[in-house]
């Protein structure tokens, strides 16, 4: 049985592919090399800070919330010595144009498609969301697959950074949503999920300790009821916080640029699924049976 998923859950879940294509897809991974930057967590933390300028790791620490603030401090400020903000955007998007453009080979729609999202992104509120406010304020491409992954970078970190306000409102701390969301997942993804963000066994267990005294984990760890009931919020919460753009844009139109993502993000989905991190788990749109 397929659970459907609300507007906002299944619009991310087709333009969130297309804009982590710069960071997972190796030709966004490629782009990275080139500028001169070894290594995947260089161009991350490069690529998604770049936006802000050249910060060093606290306001990152902030913004990526997930991340152990030791393993920000390692990339930051020192990867402003290898290269710059400036060139860190031209990196990215262009990494993002090789990676989306098998994607969109063959396919009608895609100018269309570019409009409707540019137009859903400049829709998006960006009062208390940093990333977002970043990202909207870079002048847009003038090429129709650098639209489209602006767009959504804009659309995604705008819902991110939404979602981290409901976080905030559940009280969880960086390393209790790592651990929060292992739970919620049976356990799975700790082993890739831990190290990627840098938090150490001690980290995580007393992370682990403090939601199990607020009732959210059991005692072997296991997600109790509350912790279920707390999650349905948290993404109610997401998903009315990132509702704007698709109002603006209305149901029709909305539902026009979901019928022209869904085979760009099935390609992406098809081709580059095993770059991503195990943990990360888009939901899945439910499709018509006909």
């Amino acid at each position: 049985m397929t659970t459907e998923l609300s507007t906002e859950s299944r619009l991310w879940a087709l333009y969130e592919p297309l804009h982590a294509v710069s960071y997972f897809a190796p030709a966004g991974r490629a782009a990275f090399e080139e500028a001169g930057l070894r290594g995947f967590w260089r161009g991350y933390f490069a690529g998604r800070s770049a936006p802000l300028g050249p910060v060093n790791a606290a306001p990152v620490v902030a913004a990526f919330y997930g991340f152990a603030p030791r393993m920000v401090e390692r990339a930051l400020p020192e990867i402003w010595t290898r290269i710059t903000p400036e060139a860190a955007l031209t990196a990215r998007l262009d990494g993002a144009r090789r990676a989306l453009a098998p994607a969109v080979e063959g396919l009608e729609g895609i100018e269309e498609a570019a409009a409707l999202l540019r137009e859903a992104a400049s829709a998006a509120e960006v009062y208390g969301r940093v990333l977002a406010a970043a990202n909207a304020a870079l002048p847009w491409p003038g090429d129709t697959l650098g639209i489209v992954w602006q767009a959504a970078t804009i659309l995604r970190e705008h819902r991110g950074d939404g979602h981290l306000a409901a976080l905030l409102m559940e009280g969880l701390d960086g390393c209790e949503a790592m651990v929060w969301r292992v739970a919620l997942n049976n356990g799975r993804g700790r082993k890739m999920a831990q190290p990627a963000r840098g938090w150490t066994d001690e980290e995580w267990d007393a992370a682990r300790d403090r939601l199990h005294q607020r009732g959210y984990l059991d005692g072997e760890g296991t997600a109790t009821p509350k912790a279920h009931q707390a999650y349905r919020t948290l993404e109610e919460t997401t998903d009315q916080l990132a509702a704007r753009p698709w109002q603006a844009l209305g149901r029709e139109r909305t539902e026009r640029l979901a019928a022209l993502l869904t085979p760009v993000t099935d390609r992406i989905n098809a081709e580059f699924a095993p770059f991503y991190p195990s943990w990360i788990k888009l939901p899945m749109p439910a499709r018509d049976a006909s």
